[in-house]
């Protein structure tokens, strides 16, 4: 079963002479549970897509489907609380709440969506992303690789079906990397999430399922990379 279905997305920016056609027809699928890179250069399309995808943006044509739902025939307030309990994200910006601790950002979205947190689960989290000493701690406390790390905890705290993710090991050192990235294939696996992620960093790519390649607007599938 997809999870993730986009169908002739395409996004143009102005008009006339001076548009920018960030996306071109793009199509693709992403059953339930894979984990997928989306590599290119910059300006390619690959941030619009993600975007798109996320329904933080409307395409200039085409359709995104997310658990068969059409994102973008939904009102505002429906489509909200759908990117709420179904997408988590994880971009380059932390958008982390300074007033509240480490703990409180990770759990927020959950609060938000008047639940009580899996306190077995956040404890996982705060362990796996190196945050347990730190979690009374404010965002201002705190380096920019351990607010990224936060922003990662905040984004996996609900096993959302979707995770979209913006480099989210761009401010990591290399052994924190490697512990992000088995969180992420784990929750791919284990909670059959699954994860749409831009990189630059070709040995990430390697680390997922399949590999999708955006030049100019246009996406290519590279296919597997597994043995």
């Amino acid at each position: 079963m997809n999870l993730l279905e986009v169908q002739s997305l395409s996004k143009t920016y102005g008009q006339g002479e001076t548009a920018v056609h960030a996306l071109k027809d793009v199509s693709f699928s992403v059953p339930k549970g894979e984990y997928v890179a989306v590599v290119g250069e910059s300006g390619s399309g690959k941030s619009t897509l993600l975007n798109m995808v996320g329904a933080l943006d409307t395409p200039t044509s085409g359709k995104v489907l997310i658990d068969g739902k059409d994102t973008f025939s939904m009102k505002e307030k429906q489509l909200t609380v759908f990117r709420r309990r179904n997408i988590g994200f994880i971009f380059q910006s932390f958008n982390l709440i300074p007033e509240l601790t480490v703990e409180q950002n990770i759990i927020f979205p959950v609060l938000l969506d008047y639940r009580k947190p899996d306190k077995q689960y956040l404890e996982e989290l705060l362990t796996v992303l190196n945050l347990k000493e730190r979690r009374r701690h404010l965002p201002s406390q705190l380096s920019g690789g351990q607010q990224q790390r936060v922003a990662i905890g905040r984004a996996l705290i609900t096993r959302p079906a979707l995770i979209l993710a913006d480099e989210p090991t761009g401010n990591l050192d290399s052994q924190n990397t490697a512990e992000v990235i088995r969180l992420l294939k784990t929750a791919s696996k284990q909670y059959e999430q699954t994860i749409l992620m831009i990189t630059h960093s070709q040995s990430i790519a390697q680390t997922a399922d399949r590999v999708l390649q955006v030049s100019d607007g246009v996406l290519t599938d590279l296919g597997g990379c597994r043995e």
